[in-house]
């Protein structure tokens, strides 16, 4: 009997920030992207997203001294989380069992955020007189012994009205979405195999370096060790201790004009631009290589 499969789809991407969220908030601003208001979770984690057309960035962090998140204070500063899109999280862990994938049953956790009513010229204002909403999320994730390179889970919206808002999707950067993820593997057939899995094998791409993810105009490259150098150079990630680790995004952006005005006015350094696209080091924004480009 044939297996069924979720469709491959991208909800947002982590970046880990263990207890020195204000630092890589302030680092992701000077990067150019505009973050949402600080979230705390009910699971006691916090957060600030930058917003995009239909994913997000995630910067999370624990509270200074707390271990509610034992696993983010285990994790390097980077690139931690790549998250798919689910419309029924417990459907999702359902069918992925089937298919011999290994994951965590679902949980479902919330954080409250500001109200916003219309003025009478139809712009919004934020209510801070008014009592902040739960935006409530539904998560299943794949077992952390199954994936060494970071976290793989989908998450499920139960109060997408909320997420996304206009006024949070402008960035000086002229951001506008995930484009790609790269992931360091020793092996890349492993995490192709299980994105199979996952997906079915349509949506798994073999490449010279490894293999590719194909999520709608996203997707996830997992490439060797010596290709991810090769391909970024002394822009990669520190990789010492780390056989498997998630290493780079590629952000869509609208003008690389406006990237460079935000790199400069952010006082980024060793950037570089090489056609199409603008190359931040990893060292420059906490542990992960940003490429943006048009």
């Amino acid at each position: 009997m044939p297996c069924d499969f979720p469709v491959p789809t991208l909800d947002h991407v982590v970046v880990n920030a263990r207890d020195r969220l204000d630092e890589v908030a302030q680092t992701y601003r000077r990067l150019g992207f505009s973050l949402t208001p600080r979230g705390y979770h009910t699971l006691g984690s916090m957060n600030h997203l930058a917003m995009f057309g239909t994913d997000y960035l995630e910067l999370l962090g624990s509270r200074p001294g707390e271990d509610s998140r034992p696993e983010l204070m285990a994790a390097p500063f980077g690139l931690d989380g790549l998250v798919f899109g689910t419309e029924n999280a417990t459907a999702t862990h359902r069918t992925l069992l089937r298919n011999a994938v290994p994951i965590d049953p679902p949980r479902q956790f919330s954080r409250p955020v500001p109200v916003e009513a219309m003025t009478a010229d139809d712009t919004t204002v934020c209510c801070a007189e008014s009592e902040p909403r739960d935006a409530v999320f539904r998560t299943t994730q794949l077992r952390r012994d199954a994936t060494p390179a970071g976290r793989f889970y989908f998450c499920q919206h139960l109060t997408r009205d909320l997420v996304w808002r206009d006024a949070w999707r402008q960035h000086p950067n002229a951001a506008v979405g995930v484009a790609r993820a790269v992931i360091a593997a020793e092996d890349p057939a492993i995490l192709g195999g299980l994105f199979a899995r996952m997906f079915g094998a349509r949506p798994v791409r073999q490449t010279d370096d490894g293999c590719s993810l194909i999520l709608g105009l996203a997707r996830f490259d997992v490439v060797t060790p010596p290709a991810l150098w090769e391909m970024l150079g002394a822009a990669a990630p520190d990789s010492r201790g780390r056989r498997d680790y998630m290493a780079a995004l590629t952000i869509r952006t609208l003008s690389l004009d406006a990237v460079e005005t935000a790199l400069d006015a952010g006082g980024i350094r060793g950037w570089d631009r090489i056609g199409t696209s603008v190359l931040v080091p990893a060292r420059e924004a906490f542990g992960v290589t940003i490429e943006f480009s048009v």
